[in-house]
């Protein structure tokens, strides 16, 4: 039996040199895939979330990945209605997630393994969105630094697009390189499966379950077409001449100055290099020059284009056609909108995407700027403000203050990190400010104190690569381990060009995940007897050291080994529930 890596390594290259697949269905045998996907999967939140099944990843063994084989290579293997819930949406409205029984969400993580490895070199390098490596900042930077000389934006939104994938749509695109039925059958019946809502079972006629693991590959295979039409047909369409042709005024004018310096007229020839300054040296109504540029992360997508709005018009229609007769999608027209680079801001990623121009620096004229939205910042100090002046948070004031600086460092910390391209980051001092005074008062009312012995409490000074810098900083002792650092502030406002956050971490390929190990060992950790085994596993460790209760024993083994698993034989793990039965979703 091949490894995982092997199975994912044979398929990448076959991807790669565009081959197709005739025997996906019977990599599914593979234990080892399956021990891989576990791996990627146990530690995420939603692992302890049952679906409509009751299912959670507590109870994972090597004989339950052996039923679901058993059960794929029979074909009687049957994906359950996912579990609907709603979360809300900023703009007030709710958007559906469903959640997936433990068991379809393992076959799913290996099903999207397989997928990713083979379509994953084939992708576009302008898609951006849920690949490994890649992220919201790359797409940004392919913006930032190869996009100058853009005139008009044409921002693309698509309504409702996850919801709206056409299933024979989707299983006619993979059928053109997937040549195995039985795969493509189980792809058919996973989105077909339904969901269930107040406990009545409702059809999914269209879309790929949000909340499913396999959701985001086959999104990005479905918008691959997208992709491969923009880059096939109308960039090379709306793409002609090399380089724009000369400016006759910008030359027109350093003829002047030359006539000028030779006279020795300097006075003339600084009023004239003040007034060149202010010119292209390349003529931007050139005719003959178009540029075509874009960029996509999941739904969104952007496009950048140098010519006549006329032209950006027929773009905007020519995509709003593909995607209607080719994808069964429409386009938002009230949010696809045209702008003019120059003049307005364009949003892409929750940033406003600018062509920049100066008449007092030259050099940036034509280039792109991210700037922070002031919107974002309003509303991010909103949550901190009370009648427009910093207040405290009395939801936060139960807790320690190591916690207290904790959250209000962790939802700072996040927002800078991810606005750290942006040419005016530095308008995020607001928000600091704003945050911290809030942080201040809500320390200083737990404590019965003053805002000013708060911060002399908590000050502290870290090094950065900026130099020394001023931050609020909490810790606590633990004996023989490190101490626990709870940090606001200390990070510089200043712009990082080549700031990266990727949506997620590449899939361990080589490494060996250490709980397979230890699953792999079949030895139980509890009575140390070599048998059949499988995994016991909480939420999370605050769970195991509650203040005020004592612990069984198992608990404590599980938090001396700052673990929230234990391998464990069938009988101990019984005897663990009895104790302690399992805890109930809080969904």
């Amino acid at each position: 039996m091949q490894t995982a890596e092997t199975v994912l390594n044979v398929l990448r290259d076959r991807g790669r040199r565009d081959l197709p697949c005739n025997e996906l269905y019977r990599q599914l045998f593979n234990p080892s895939l399956y021990l891989l996907a576990y791996g990627r999967l146990y530690s995420n939140q939603g692992a302890m979330t049952p679906g409509t099944t009751g299912e959670t990843a507590d109870g994972m063994s090597m004989v339950k990945i052996g039923r679901v084989i058993d059960a794929l290579r029979h074909e009687r293997y049957r994906f359950e209605p996912a579990k609907r819930i709603y979360i809300p949406k900023k703009n007030g409205k709710v958007r559906p997630l469903g959640l997936p029984s433990w068991t379809d969400k393992l076959v799913g993580e290996a099903i999207r393994l397989l997928l990713e490895a083979y379509y994953e070199p084939r992708f576009s390098d302008r898609s951006h969105g849920f690949r490994p490596r890649r992220g919201c900042h790359t797409a940004l930077t392919e913006v930032a630094e190869t996009w100058a000389g853009t005139t008009w934006f044409i921002e693309g939104d698509i309504s409702d697009c996850f919801g709206s994938l056409d299933h024979r749509t989707m299983l006619t695109i993979l059928g053109d390189k997937i040549h195995d039925n039985r795969f493509l059958r189980l792809i058919k019946q996973m989105l077909q499966a339904g969901y269930l809502e107040d406990w009545v079972w409702n059809a999914t006629l269209s879309g790929a379950p949000q909340g499913g693991v396999v959701s985001p590959i086959l999104s990005n295979i479905y918008m691959d077409r997208l992709d491969k039409f923009v880059e096939t047909v109308l960039i090379p369409e709306y793409t002609r001449g090399k380089r724009r042709t000369n400016n006759p005024a910008y030359f027109k004018m350093a003829q002047a100055m030359w006539r000028a310096r030779k006279r020795g007229d300097r006075t003339v020839v600084r009023e004239l290099w003040k007034q060149q300054r202010g010119l292209p040296c390349r003529d931007p109504q050139d005719p003959g020059y178009r540029r075509l540029r874009y960029v996509r992360y999941a739904d969104d997508h952007l496009l950048g284009f140098a010519g006549p709005k006329a032209e950006a018009e027929e773009i905007k229609a020519r995509l709003a056609a593909f995607l209607r007769d080719d994808l069964k999608l429409e386009l938002n027209e009230g949010k696809t909108v045209i702008t003019h680079g120059r003049t307005k801001a364009a949003m892409f990623l929750g940033y406003e995407i600018t062509v920049q121009h100066s008449r007092d620096r030259p050099t940036v004229n034509g280039t792109i700027g991210l700037r922070v939205p002031r919107s974002v910042i309003k509303a991010k100090c909103t949550a901190y403000l009370k009648r427009g002046k910093p207040e405290r948070r009395p939801e936060l004031m139960n807790h320690d203050d190591l916690m207290i600086i904790s959250r209000y460092g962790a939802e700072y910390r996040g927002l800078i990190q991810y606005y750290m391209m942006a040419g005016d980051v530095w308008r995020l001092s607001r928000l600091e400010w704003v945050a911290k005074t809030s942080m201040l008062k809500t320390l200083a009312a737990k404590h019965g104190s003053t805002v000013s012995k708060m911060a002399r409490k908590y000050k502290a000074t870290i090094e950065t690569p900026h130099g020394p810098r001023t931050c609020f900083q909490a810790s606590v002792k633990r004996p023989g381990r490190k101490p626990r650092v709870a940090r606001f502030g200390g990070i510089p406002l200043k712009r990082q060009k080549r700031a990266v956050l990727i949506d997620r971490r590449p899939a361990p390929a080589i490494r060996q995940n250490e709980l397979i190990s230890r699953l792999r060992a079949g030895r139980c950790e509890w009575c140390e007897q070599k048998t059949m085994v499988e995994v016991h596993q909480v939420r999370k460790l605050a769970d195991l050291t509650q203040p005020g209760r004592s612990q069984p024993a198992w608990a404590q083994l599980m938090a001396r080994m700052r673990r929230k698993t234990l391998v464990v034989c069938t009988t101990c793990h019984q005897a663990i529930h009895v104790q302690q039965p399992a805890a109930k979703s809080t969904e």
